[in-house]
């Protein structure tokens, strides 16, 4: 993700999954971050440790369907506030500091993710699926994997017609990524001013490798312009 909202931060916002700005013809969709019908959840399980769920539904995502080449484009995005952890105030205050690493506030930090040409197994018609598999890029408060590499997204895409969601087509998207490690993106105590002192001695209570689900409900209207 960008590490900036593609809509003001009154609306918020996902992950952490995926679309760059659409420029490809085709239909455009939005998913808006207030409807709280798409979700972000991340889950890391510690074998000797925790088992965290940190999840948000306030996710924003726009995309373009281009049915010629069957392929998807754009962008999402998810605000740090928005993401709680296991319903606990204190784990989400000590995610917030991880994720930041105490040097922004938490509310200039966003989790995004952004996908070009994702490639469908077919094509999308009324109530049928077709699954992807893509490479995309993920940034945590701007910072993009420090080697430079993406995250392998797999998944499926579901075209309803007006009426199954109201007025517009709508795309349900379901996406997992295997193994996102929270340490190339520096999200932890030892990129954490203050942090390391405290753990240092434990056995590792929270698991670096972890699984992402998104699931997305993208309806198909014109959506606000993304700030840059």
């Amino acid at each position: 993700m960008t590490g900036k909202p593609l809509t003001k931060p009154g609306l918020l916002v996902v992950l952490a999954a995926a679309l760059p700005a659409a420029t490809a013809r085709g239909e455009e969709f939005w998913v808006d971050p207030n409807k709280g019908n798409s979700n972000f959840a991340a889950v890391f399980d510690a074998p000797l440790g925790e088992r965290i769920n940190a999840v948000s539904s306030q996710v924003s995502c726009n995309a373009t369907y281009d049915d010629k080449t069957l392929t998807l484009s754009g962008k999402c995005s998810v605000p740090l506030p928005s993401v709680k952890v296991d319903s606990d105030d204190t784990k989400t205050d000590h995610f917030q500091q991880w994720v930041t690493n105490k040097k922004s506030p938490a509310k200039e930090c966003w989790f995004g993710a952004t996908f070009d040409g994702v490639k469908l197994s077919e094509p999308l018609t009324a109530n049928k699926s077709g699954s992807f598999a893509a490479d995309v890029s993920f940034t945590v408060c701007g910072r993009a994997r420090a080697d430079g590499g993406k995250e392998r997204v797999t998944g499926k895409v579901t075209l309803f017609p007006p009426g199954a969601f109201g007025d517009s087509k709508v795309l349900k998207v379901r996406g997992r990524v295997e193994k996102f490690n929270r340490d190339a993106y520096k999200i932890g105590p030892k990129h954490t001013e203050g942090w390391l002192s405290r753990v240092q001695q434990l056995a590792p209570v929270v698991a670096e490798d972890g699984a992402i689900e998104i699931s997305l409900i993208a309806k198909a209207k014109a959506s606000p312009a993304m700030s840059k």
